[in-house]
């Protein structure tokens, strides 16, 4: 009963190779099927290989500040200036601290250089302006096909918005009223998992200074009074603006004076919305601090900001005005370069420390609190030089080293048809496999996540080749162990290939953490090298699982292989093999006894 069981099993082990086959091959055709209707046929490259702009800029004290140029301010300024890249739509931009004091910036070719120089060389710009109107990013269109603002409210009070309507557009609001600056605001976490903007209320620990300061802020504030609207212009583009657009909001942004009305556009979530803004009553250098802290009372995050002399008497008039008006008017939107990062509701009058209260997650209550906290940074950034760097010396090493990897593949080959003869048409075809997975993946990756191929990211690739082709050899040789055994082909690739595998796997795994490894505690291009080594490394398995060994198997059902042709890589005679082991067994001979022999 033994042998049968084990013939079946045997059998349908071998029927598998025609499944796996046809999955890879549906996966070579979807990634290059993929690749051609995606437009990008080509991998993205990275400055050293295509070409770009490297600026370095320079952080100084400003007046008055001493020991400002600390980890921390430039960590902050990093994060601030990589916000203003990303911005221009540039995904493969390099900002990183160099040293003590300053930072580099590399910018690859296609993006307007003057543009660039314009957003990362200049202080960021915080204001506090007052929401006049909320409204969808994407303009509402009636039946005659002109645009009409949706959940909007007017300054004039010709129309308000219902409380639902307002947190469709993305301004989550809360009502003023009793109890109202004290809770959490309206919505839950969005489903990206970013805050909605909260409640402005006061400190829940606020000083005996803070406390008197309101009072005699609230002595000398003039009485509240309605935000002036704003010009027919600035209505009529906010009725107009796409936020999905990004030239929109670009141009919407650009040149506007702090004193002047404007349009900005805010995401929360991924939704976008677009919100009317009166002039900026409080500016960034007024916020003397800002910090993410845990509340464990209410057991959530919240965001403490206080603010200096001058801030104080501003922040607390404004508050004052905005605590009388309905919603969306009682809302205070802090814009960093005409983005509106967070838009809190106010219910009170407040003073010279307040905090941002609502469903935060501690990573979005830190940043809103880093925003907050460059708008008091006291840092200025001077360029100190400005490099356009060409591609031709990245071109010349990548030429050179296309050249070295195609020697060293030819080398390669040479081996594999000189030893394993046959076997040798099987690892180039993997290899062949291996390639085009690799390329359509990379070419995919660039618009996908911004990936770039730079210099260590090919050298990555052509060190993957040795990895694949050592793969291929541990199986092979497996399999000619089994052969040398005395078994037949068979049987000698179902025998040798899970000793081969876990040989492959624990190979391939150490590979892979060294090239993880590498990724996380290295920055710049070292990570494109680091990246590539663990994506080929994937790859790799990948193929020796679904193509070489399935392969192999197929094709040792065929005569020239099975029956061990002298060019097939089997050969027993070439192999030194042995009959099997139960016909090469003789009894031992003994002197005493020389007729047994």
């Amino acid at each position: 009963m033994a042998a049968p069981n084990k013939s079946r099993g045997r059998s349908s082990s071998q029927s598998k190779p025609g499944r796996a086959l046809a999955l890879i091959l549906v996966a070579l055709v979807a990634l290059t099927g993929g690749m051609f209707l995606s437009g990008h046929t080509t991998p993205r490259l990275g400055i050293d290989l295509a070409g770009g702009t490297s600026i370095t800029l320079k952080a100084q004290n400003e007046p008055g500040q001493k020991n400002a140029v600390n980890k921390t301010n430039m960590d902050t300024a990093v994060d601030i200036i990589n916000r203003r890249v990303n911005g221009l739509g540039v995904s493969e931009a390099e900002v990183q601290t160099q040293g003590n004091d300053h930072i580099v910036v590399n910018i690859p070719r296609g993006t307007n250089e003057k543009q660039a120089r314009e957003q990362v060389g200049t202080t960021a710009q915080l204001y506090f302006r007052p929401v006049l109107q909320v409204a969808a990013g994407t303009p509402a269109t009636d039946p005659s096909g002109s645009p009409s603002p949706s959940a909007s409210s007017s300054p004039s009070g010709k129309s308000s918005p219902s409380p639902k309507s307002s947190a469709d557009a993305g301004g989550s609001t809360a009502s003023p009223g009793a109890g109202s600056s004290a809770s959490a605001g309206s919505g839950d976490a969005s489903p990206q998992g970013r805050a909605v903007p909260q409640a402005l209320k006061a400190d829940s620990t606020p000083s005996a200074n803070t406390k008197s300061d309101t009072k005699d802020d609230a002595k000398a504030s003039p009485s509240p009074s309605a935000p002036t609207a704003p010009d027919d212009k600035t209505t009529a583009l906010f009725g107009s603006l796409d936020c999905s657009d990004k030239a929109q909001r670009v141009k919407a942004t650009t040149g506007v004076k702090p004193t002047a009305s404007m349009v900005a556009c805010g995401n929360e979530g991924g939704q976008w919305a677009k919100y009317l803004l009166g002039p900026a009553e409080v500016e960034g250098k007024n916020v003397a601090k800002a910090d993410a802290v845990l509340d464990t009372q209410r057991n959530q995050w919240i965001v403490q900001m206080k603010f200096n002399g001058e801030g104080k008497k501003k922040f607390s008039s404004i508050t004052g005005k905005l605590a009388q008006q309905q919603s969306p008017m009682n809302q205070f939107a802090i814009v960093l370069d005409g983005d509106v990062v967070s838009a809190p509701s106010v219910s009170e009058r407040l003073g010279g420390s307040a905090e941002i209260s609502g469903s935060f997650s501690q990573e979005s209550a830190k940043d809103l609190a880093n925003v907050l906290s460059y708008g008091a940074l006291p840092l200025t950034f001077h360029e100190e030089t400005v490099t356009t760097v060409t591609a031709a010396l990245g071109g010349e090493q990548l030429h050179a080293g296309l050249i070295a990897g195609a020697v060293g593949l030819a080398l390669v080959i040479i081996y594999l048809v000189a030893y394993y003869r046959g076997l040798a048409l099987i690892a180039i075809a993997s290899l062949v496999v291996s390639g085009i997975l690799t390329y359509t993946i990379m070419t995919l990756l660039g618009p996908a996540i911004g990936f770039a191929l730079n210099l260590p990211a090919v050298c990555g690739a052509i060190v993957a080749i040795g990895i694949t082709a050592d793969s291929f050899i541990v199986f092979f040789e497996r399999v000619r162990d089994e052969v040398r055994e005395g078994r037949s082909l068979r049987p000698a690739v179902e025998r040798g290939w899970p000793r081969a595998r876990r040989t492959i796997l624990v190979s391939d795994f150490v590979s892979f953490l060294a090239a993880a490894v590498l990724f996380v505690v290295t920055v710049g291009k070292v990570q494109g090298f680091a990246f590539t080594l663990g994506l080929t490394t994937l790859l790799d398995v990948v193929t020796v699982f679904l193509f070489t060994k399935p392969l192999l198997t197929l094709l040792a059902r065929r005569k020239f292989f099975s029956q061990g042709h002298p060019w097939s890589g089997f050969d027993p005679k070439r192999l030194g093999a042995k009959p099997p082991l139960r016909r090469s067994r003789t009894p031992r001979v003994h002197a005493d006894h020389p007729k047994e022999a």
